[in-house]
């Protein structure tokens, strides 16, 4: 059974996990470094949790002890009992959800180690919007991708935010980071796959017409928000891909755009 201890003092070092949450570039460096991660919210914290990551420690107001008791009453880790303005001076905001969870990372597998039995893939380059991150992860959950792959320069999947958008998507979906890019591209190709470019380009097949639900293996590219795929990415492609559109829109946001290439690529129903 994990210790309840309340604490009233925000400089309290047990409380170092949680130390300036909003600090974006702080805990970008910090987390990975010391092989954490924050899940954030009663369904996060138990998905992270069944997921088999360990905790480290649990940060809840008042109200929150009787709700997570049954997690509480199972935990070696410690558990700090804190109002909800002192949980705010140390993290930087309100804390809405009343609960926070100090979760050790696990190590990542390879994109080898992924590919093996992986069907459905995703490759994200340079990827660095967090809501974007988590929003793409639980589409990939919800509509049935094996794998997501990720260029060096993606954002972390298990950044609070992302964790958060995806509602613990991020937990259900294995992940690897290439080591190069885009040549890491290559080892994709060459484990199977059909690398397919998503891109709004007029050149580009509709998803109908290229039928990637057909194909044996895919790899679905998606692009930065704005930018999209670089050149090096759409030449490295097997094919281009793009989402019929109506009502002269050119694009979707990518989380939108991820969520209408997923479904075609495992369902193949019509998009137009």
């Amino acid at each position: 059974m994990a210790d309840l201890i309340t604490v009233e003092d925000p400089e309290d070092p047990r409380l170092s996990d949680y130390t300036g949450l909003t600090d974006v570039e702080l805990r970008r460096k910090r987390e990975p470094a010391e092989g954490l991660f924050i899940a954030e919210g009663e369904k996060v914290i138990r998905r992270a949790k069944e997921a088999g990551y360990e905790m480290r420690s649990m940060l809840l107001s008042a109200k929150w002890i009787d709700v997570m008791r049954d997690v509480i009453d199972e935990l070696p880790a410690p558990v700090y009992a804190v109002s909800p303005e002192l949980a705010e001076q140390v993290t930087g905001y309100h804390v809405h959800r009343g609960a926070l969870a100090s979760m050790q990372r696990k190590p990542l597998p390879t994109a080898a180690e992924l590919l093996r039995s992986a069907r459905r893939v995703v490759v994200m380059e340079s990827v660095n919007d967090h809501t974007n991150i988590g929003a793409i992860f639980r589409s990939a959950a919800a509509l049935g991708m094996d794998a997501v792959l990720l260029s060096p320069d993606c954002a972390d999947p298990l950044y609070r935010r992302s964790v958060k958008v995806s509602m613990g998507a991020v937990f259900s979906v294995p992940y690897a980071r290439l080591d190069t890019w885009p040549k890491g591209l290559e080892s994709v190709r060459e484990a199977g796959f059909t690398l397919l470019a998503l891109t709004p380009d007029e050149k580009a097949e509709s998803l109908d017409e290229a039928a990637p639900h057909r194909m044996e293996r895919v790899a679905l590219m998606l692009g930065a928000e704005g930018d999209g795929l670089s050149t090096q990415a759409l030449v490295a492609a097997d094919a281009w891909v793009r989402i019929p559109m109506s009502h002269g829109v050119d694009s979707l946001n990518v989380g939108a755009a991820a969520a209408v290439a997923f479904y075609a690529v495992a369902t193949g129903r019509p998009l137009g």
